[in-house]
Parts: structure tokens; sequence; C-alpha cells
């Protein structure tokens, strides 16, 4: 018998612990896991300096980090200080999302954390890292996922290989949908299936592209002008 086990429990916002060889029980809140975990800012990013054991370390961005909540499959996402009020935005944009099976369930919502899906699968940045080739059935579901969040009202933007999620069953999520309302038009989705059908596709390109390239080619594309050629090899 496991001395200890986890589980979520959504109505009363607690994650059960129950641990030692008495099955000690233990109640915390996703506030308090929240709370525990202190980020220090940086110029483009964040990095932890503590956090909950009951959090699993997953990953971040220039504004959050995310953690798997032990032993759930819940995922904890926690926003720095300065972006607390992008918590609340993109908590009203899953809202709208709500039962669209391309995006993320959200389950609880606080000042500055998110609670939703874990999502168990391989970005696209990192199918391209590891070699996992990449068909058009993935570039159709992207398709299929903004267009039904523009029929909701939103305008999907910010779309990159590091928010698309594909999944071990081959179906596809976005995640960090923060930005799905500004009202500026987004070309990278667009640019990204130019590049994977003028280039990507063909049997001369590599399947497989360091780690160190593909930054340096992001790179180049929020550096130069959208109409060069180099752009349009972002894949």
């Amino acid at each position: 018998m496991h001395c200890c086990s986890f589980s979520y429990i959504i109505k009363q916002k607690k994650i059960l612990l129950i641990s030692g060889p008495k099955g000690a029980v233990h109640l915390k809140t996703t506030a308090e896991l929240a709370n525990s975990v202190k980020i220090k800012e940086y110029k483009n990013g964040v990095s932890i300096l503590e956090k909950d054991e009951l959090l699993e370390f997953i990953g971040k961005g220039r504004s959050a980090v995310v953690f798997k909540m032990k032993h759930t499959n819940k995922a904890l996402k926690i926003f720095s200080p300065t972006c607390a009020q992008i918590a609340k935005e993109e908590a009203d944009i899953y809202r709208v999302l709500e039962g669209n099976v391309y995006f993320p369930r959200l389950y609880e919502a606080g000042d500055n954390y998110l609670v939703m899906d874990y999502i168990q699968g391989v970005t696209l940045f990192d199918c391209l890292t590891q070699g996992i080739e990449l068909n058009e059935l993935v570039i159709q579901q992207v398709d299929k996922a903004l267009l039904s969040a523009k029929r909701l009202g939103l305008n999907p933007s910010d779309i990159h290989l590091k928010n698309i999620i594909l999944l071990p069953e081959g179906k596809i999520k976005i995640i960090d949908v923060a930005r799905f309302r500004q009202t500026k038009d987004c070309r990278q989705w667009k640019d990204l299936k130019k590049a994977f059908f003028k280039f990507y596709k063909k049997n001369f390109f590599p399947k497989k592209i360091p780690v160190f390239l593909l930054n340096f080619i992001v790179f180049l594309y929020k550096k130069v002008s959208f109409s060069l050629p180099v752009v349009y090899t972002l894949f």
C-alpha cells in the first residue's frame, strides 16, 4: 500500500494529502499551493525560488510558471506578481471556450493562478527538435480550433509552436489563450502553415531540427520583416 495518495476535490478546491504510516490526512487549498510558489522576475522570464512538494514543475514562460499537481490530472498555472492581471483575462477566455475539445478545461481561478486540465503530450516545438513527424491532420485540427474560437467572438493570437500540444492519440490541444481578445491581426499561425506546406512537407527538408537552430529561426522571425523569405523557414 502506498504511503501517500492525493486527490483533487473540485467543489471544495482542496488537495487531499494522505501521508504517513497511520494515513494522516492533510488538506491544502489550491490558493495555499499557489501562495507556496515564490517567483523571481527577470526582463525576459521568471525563475522559481520556492514551491510546495505537491507541485511538479512542467514549464515556464515570460509571465507564468506551470506545475502538475502530483497524482492528479490537473495543472496549476501561477502568474508572476506584475502579471497577475493576466490570470483574470485568461480565465475569462477559458470560460468562453468551455466545452471546446481543442482547449483545456478550467476548474478554478484565483487572483494569480488557474487550475486546468493537465495536458500530456508534446509541443510542436519539441516534435520538431525530437524528429516527431507532423502531418496535415495536425494543421487541419489547429485550423478547426482557431475557427471555433473565432465563432465565439475571440481573435486567436500568439499561436506558436510551444502552445500547440500533440497528444499521444494524434489530437491537438492549444494552451496559453490570454491574447485571444486582442484586436490586432496576428500572422504567426498563417506563417507557420505557409512554412509547413512550402518547406516542411518537402522530402528534402529535415524532420528533426536542433534546438539552437530552431530558436535562432524564431529569433529571426521576431526581428525580421514578415515579407522576407527567411521568415517562412520558421519551422
